[in-house]
């Protein structure tokens, strides 16, 4: 479609043709149906229906919404990102809103290497400032409507949150400086059958990593596009024009004619993320390009993104987040200087406790960074120069193997129906932990998962790895001898909340397939496979990215168990794609992602089945049929390495003596050492160092307890307190007997006491579900060394508590801040001895 000119504005239009929307609109159909009957991969697209709001017609629009990935095709019926359509006055198809065609960084696709740039682009080349806030979309319905949106909604989101709403609230106080309305506006934009482009940037909203205060915040306008299937714009100039004649913030541009100098421009930049006097996130370039050498010119952007000083920003953020939830901050990069940052953090924190709330709800992240800059008189780019210059810093690497997919689920979630479906898309590896007999399980289950790594770019480690123990081998196993390697956790969420959903729809699942599964024949005892099940959710253990172990994994995809394996599945390739790009040769069409699905859940039998209740011998049997049986099948992009034996997997001749189980030494909850520890250092950091000298003593000499726990009631107080130890003792008795946890407890951290020999923190069991025989819960901090035993703790307390604390005592005494609740986990530690007569297990 040609474009001409309107003259008394001079600025870029063209009509919608009616033609060219359905031809447009019958192409993202296809795209929602998954070009299925296709002869070849096609993309995927969403569309959803929208209800305009004050709309006096009714009217209603639909948003098209393409993956990421599919944008980087060459068949697409528009690039648009953001797209909605809807009826014009005659009932015809028309494009309500039409956002930027995606523009790609520098070097992430073959059109925007610099080569390519060079070659097919000409100026003048236009930086605009990459504004950091959420894109809004501005439009005229023909009823006289303004459509005010976000990039694929019009509404709120499920958090609550309303871009859109905050959004209408700023056009009318921009319009309001120009003596302006709404309607006005609709019907301009109408005219010009254009779409304004803006970002939102109020930090009273919705704060980001840059910084927009009461005199900064608004709509920065930085485009004008025009609603057809093909992408038009004006110029930087004309978008400046247009902010001004309707009251929007400007976004600011400068000129390049050249692309020598554009690129000698944008590198200087980068080296600091500096400019103007302001941290920048980049630069958005506008031109024109064309798709081949001598081809026609079009509109074309592209970007220069800076990766800092915002990724240490953002590293700011999460650990100051970590430590007001009392979880040990994790950074991998800035180090010294986040440590310096962490230090200031919690000083400020300890001084004002509504910072913390605040911080929480995304307000005054900004203020705490700058304050810590203002102190250290630094910049965010003086940062990162230096840190260039030292060699510091560091650069995530192109990742194109070596990743390992662990899930994190209970039964029925859906993680081998995924796993056989990205095989199937992809050619990855999978092992199944069901396919393992024998001892030894765990270290050859990752094993078995290296080797395959050898042969694939990433395999799938199918294992529920619902209990941090669990979570702690494979991470250790694989990070001992392959430390290059990323796990990727595929987080199935089972928030206390809703648990009785998760239990609904995985019940159903698990007694829909029957026996068509390793270890749980659901037709055979459908009451028997119901507890297994409820024993999983039982002792599932939440994932805590910020704290051991789960902090070992490099990434975290949260899927929700509930939803159908298609979403789920979709859910992992995307974030996968976000993650690793580099990961993916080929990217699945919608169509694909059907199909994989539809053939993990109809062409998969089991090759090995443990039976449930079956006699040990047929047990022992089948182990030995089945154990060199095992491997991915007859498909030749599988690697089909065998599966090798440990010594003690092969038949023998001679029975097999059986160890009696070791009795019961104590009960206790286990709590988690990083955030014990980060409470006791923040307490002792608010006191004199004089008062602080015991707890200097016991780190430097090495006598902090290696991990910490209330102890419930030891084998000693049994015969004292015969009821409770049988409680304890029948509740073991139906434990997993893999991690020998008996449930969770939450316990307060009251307050650290300590004399000359000994020091303890005063703790509270919330959860009602558990006591201690101890007349003060506690945990052992340490001992000043090994002719002190940590039982000297409740001779401590006794005293503390009939004389209190101070010099005539002998006693120290200092309070937790905010008295700290942590989660704790209830477990068993068997004695290294046997007893004589002894019952326990």
């Amino acid at each position: 479609m040609a474009a001409t000119m309107a003259a008394p504005t001079d600025v870029p239009y063209a009509p919608q043709d009616v033609q060219d929307v359905q031809t447009v609109l019958r192409g993202l159909e296809q795209g929602t149906k998954g070009g299925r009957g296709a002869k070849k991969k096609t993309f995927s697209c969403k569309s959803t229906d929208f209800k305009v709001s004050d709309s006096p017609e009714k009217l209603v629009v639909t948003s098209w919404r393409f993956q990421d990935w599919d944008y980087k095709r060459d068949d697409l019926p528009t690039y648009a990102r953001g797209l909605f359509t809807g009826k014009n006055e005659r009932g015809q198809p028309e494009i309500s809103v039409r956002g930027y065609d995606k523009f790609h960084n520098v070097d992430e696709t073959s059109a925007t290497k610099w080569d390519n740039v060079e070659k097919n682009t000409k100026g003048p080349y236009e930086l605009s400032l990459k504004e950091n806030g959420c894109i809004i979309f501005l439009s005229g319905l023909h009823d006289g409507t303004l459509l005010v949106c976000s990039k694929h909604s019009t509404g709120i989101r499920a958090d609550g949150v309303s871009h859109a709403k905050a959004a209408e609230e700023w056009v009318d106080k921009h319009l309001a400086t120009v003596g302006k309305t709404r309607g006005e506006l609709a019907k301009d934009l109408r005219r010009r059958n254009a779409t304004a482009v803006a970002e939102l940037c109020d930090d009273d909203f919705e704060e980001h990593i840059l910084a927009y205060g009461k005199d900064d915040a608004g709509l920065y306008l930085h485009g004008v596009n025009i609603n057809l299937p093909e992408f038009m714009t004006y110029s930087g100039a004309q978008v400046q024009a247009y902010a001004e004649e309707w009251g929007f913030r400007k976004t600011d541009f400068l000129v390049k004619e050249d692309i020598q100098s554009t690129k000698a421009f944008l590198d200087e930049v980068a080296e600091t993320g500096h400019y103007d006097g302001r941290d920048v996130e980049g630069f958005v370039i506008r031109c024109k390009s064309r798709v081949a050498s001598g081809g026609p010119y079009a509109d074309w952007f592209f970007k220069y993104k800076f990766e800092e000083p915002y990724l240490m920003y953002r590293q700011w953020r999460e650990c100051t987040k970590a430590i007001i939830s009392a979880r040990p901050p994790r950074f991998k990069k800035h180090i010294k200087i986040t440590e310096e940052y962490l230090h200031y953090a919690k000083k400020r924190l300890a001084e004002n406790s509504q910072l913390g709330q605040q911080y929480q709800h995304n307000h005054g992240i900004i203020k705490l960074r700058n304050d810590f800059l203002k102190e250290k008189n630094l910049r965010g780019s003086d940062i990162i120069r230096q840190e260039y210059e030292e060699g510091g810093g560091g650069a995530p690497a192109d990742v194109s193997k070596d990743i390992i997919l662990v899930p994190i689920a209970t039964l029925g979630c859906g993680k081998t129906t995924i796993a056989l479906a990205l095989v199937h898309l992809f050619g990855w590896g999978h092992i199944q932990n069901d396919n393992i007999t024998g001892k030894g399980r765990p270290p050859r289950f990752t094993r078995e998962v290296l080797w395959q790594l050898e042969e694939a770019p990433a395999v799938f480690a199918d294992r529920n790895n619902a209990s941090r123990h669990e979570r702690q081998q494979l991470i250790d196993d694989v990070h001992a001898t392959h430390p290059h390697v990323r796990l990727v956790a595929l987080n199935f969420v089972h928030s206390k909340e809703g648990l009785d959903k998760i239990r609904e729809v995985t019940q159903n699942r698990v007694l829909a397939r029957g026996d068509n599964h390793q270890t749980i024949q659901a037709a055979t005892d459908v009451n028997k496979v119901l507890g297994i099940m409820e024993g999983f959710i039982h002792r599932f253990e939440e994932l805590n990215p910020y704290s051991g172990p789960d902090d070992g994994f490099d990434f975290v995809i949260d899927l929700d168990p509930t939803q159908d394996s298609r979403d789920n599945l979709e859910t992992t390739v995307a974030q996968l794609y976000s993650k690793y790009p580099k990961l993916f040769t080929t990217m699945p069409s919608s169509d694909d992602l059907d199909e994989a699905i539809k053939f993990a859940l109809s062409e998969y039998k089991p090759d090995l089945r443990h039976e449930v209740g079956g006699s040990k011998k047929r047990e022992k049997k089948q182990k030995q049929q089945e154990v060199w049986k095992y491997r991915k099948g007859s498909d030749s992009r599988y690697p089909t390495t065998p599966l090798i034996l440990c010594d003690e997997q092969q038949p023998k001749q001679q029975p097999i003596a059986v160890k009696k189980p070791r009795p019961v030494e104590y009960i206790s909850v286990a709590l988690p050492k990083e955030v014990t520890l980060d409470a006791i250092e923040t307490a002792f950091a608010s006191i004199s160092s004089n008062k602080g000298r015991f707890f200097k003593q016991l780190q430097e000499n090495r006598r902090v307890q290696p991990d910490f726990h209330v102890t419930l009631i030891h084998r000693a107080s049994s015969k004292a307190h015969p009821e409770l130890w049988q409680k304890y003792c029948d509740m073991l008795s139906s434990a997993d007997p893999w991690d020998n946890k008996l449930g969770d407890c939450k316990v307060q951290l009251e307050r650290i006491v300590w004399d000359d020999r000994i020091m303890a923190i005063v703790a509270r069991l919330v959860s009602e579900n558990w006591e201690s025989v101890n007349e003060v819960a506690h945990v052992t901090v340490g001992t000043r060394g090994d002719d002190v035993k940590p039982k000297e703790s409740n001779d401590l307390l006794k005293r503390w508590l009939e004389h209190g604390s101070g010099d005539d005592t002998g006693i120290g005494e200092v309070a937790i801040q905010d008295r700290l609740v942590v989660d704790g986990v209830v477990k068993v530690v068997y004695s290294r001895v046997s007893y004589k007569g002894s019952s326990d297990r």
